[in-house]
């Protein structure tokens, strides 16, 4: 089975877990901070304060801006669920903007949604494809909100080679296994902000100060999310290899565009060539005569060796939004929901997988017709 994503550990990044589980810390040594310091560095951004997931690194980072009861933040339903989830977690409501067909937020619909109660705008880089964070930060700005953005498939991708990470008030990125880099599970904040950054520290372990000896003060509530010493240690071997990591997915998506072009059953995303997606996925879009099958291609996708996926479900759609904010339907949410397709697309594939992949693909597809669908 090739996967859609999968991690690829070599042995220089065994060795450099091996190390420290020979070391005199597992935890709060020295390791973390240097995975801090080469992230912050990588993406361009003053500071980055590293999480043990990505979900606790979205908790730390709508907790530090004061996100709580009564507020509100705009984001996108075609996410993982963890982007809303932390903010209810806090008090706050999402309020779901609709999409365009490339997975990410319409901007143009952001501003409509502002009301007293909005506290953040937090699009999502679907897929890995940058937003138009510009755009988005302009709207921010007239009406003085955050922009936090959820850069959880976008690591290693960049907007005329300047880097994500180094646009947005805070922006949040994951090293879950599928993901361009790995430790694991683990995530980070990255900011430009002094006073955030030191905030998010004291969140991710038990907003304790140490002070001397063995004096220290609870000074703020917090939790103990912090990263391992081996996790860091994984993520720092990881980060000398993602521009090669991102080389690999590049080339096979490339290929795809090629191979998938003009396809009259279904469509890809397109990549603006001024921007570099980290290509975390390599979605397909089936045509809505196509949909009522795509339960039944996917099942053969999966029995030829394909480990597709579908990304995602949108968010207000499962029973706990539907039972705390009852039903609403999004369009174009819900038609890019009915016809997504992700197909292995990763550093570990080769391109003889890669022609194995778009070679099962249109045979798959390439057997059905217009007339798929009853309307």
């Amino acid at each position: 089975m090739i996967p859609y994503s999968t991690q690829l550990i070599e042995e220089d990044d065994i060795a450099s877990v091996v190390e420290i589980l020979r070391s005199s810390h597992l935890t709060q040594g020295s390791k973390v901070k240097e995975f801090e310091e080469a992230i912050a560095h990588t993406v361009g951004a003053k500071y980055c304060v590293s999480f043990n997931s990505a979900t606790s690194a979205l908790h730390g980072a709508y907790a530090v801006c004061g996100l709580g009861e009564g507020d509100e933040i705009i984001t996108t339903p075609i996410s993982f669920v963890a982007t809303s989830n932390m903010a209810i977690a806090l008090g706050a409501k999402p309020i779901f903007c609709d999409i365009k067909m490339d997975g990410n937020i319409d901007e143009n619909l952001i501003e409509g949604l502002i009301t007293s109660h909005t506290k953040a705008i937090v699009p999502v880089d679907f897929a890995g494809k940058p937003v138009k964070i510009h755009t988005i930060h302009k709207i921010a700005k007239k009406h003085n909100l955050l922009v936090i953005e959820d850069a959880c498939h976008a690591f290693g991708g960049d907007i005329n080679h300047q880097k994500i990470g180094s646009f947005a008030d805070m922006t949040i990125f994951s090293f879950h296994a599928i993901k361009p880099i790995t430790t694991g599970e683990g995530g980070a904040v990255v900011t430009d902000n002094e006073e955030f950054a030191q905030k998010l520290r004291l969140f991710r372990s038990h907003g304790i100060v140490k002070e001397q000896l063995w004096h220290s003060d609870m000074v703020e509530m917090g939790h103990n999310y912090r990263l391992t010493e081996f996790a860091a240690a994984l993520g720092l071997s990881q980060l000398h290899k993602v521009d090669r990591f991102i080389n690999i997915r590049e080339t096979i998506g490339r290929y795809y565009d090629e191979r998938f072009e003009h396809h009259p059953l279904f469509t890809t995303i397109f990549i603006d060539p001024s921007h570099q997606s980290a290509r975390h996925l390599y979605p397909l879009l089936l045509i809505p005569e196509l949909h009522c099958v795509k339960e039944e291609i996917f099942t053969q996708m999966q029995e030829r060796g394909l480990g597709v996926q579908v990304h995602y479900k949108p968010i207000y759609q499962n029973s706990f939004y539907k039972e705390r904010y009852g039903e609403m339907h999004l369009s174009r949410a819900e038609l890019f929901y009915r016809s997504e397709l992700s197909i292995p697309c990763h550093q570990k594939m080769t391109m003889e997988n890669a022609k194995y992949v778009a070679d099962t693909v249109l045979e798959i597809i390439g057997k059905y017709t217009y007339g798929g669908c009853n309307f």
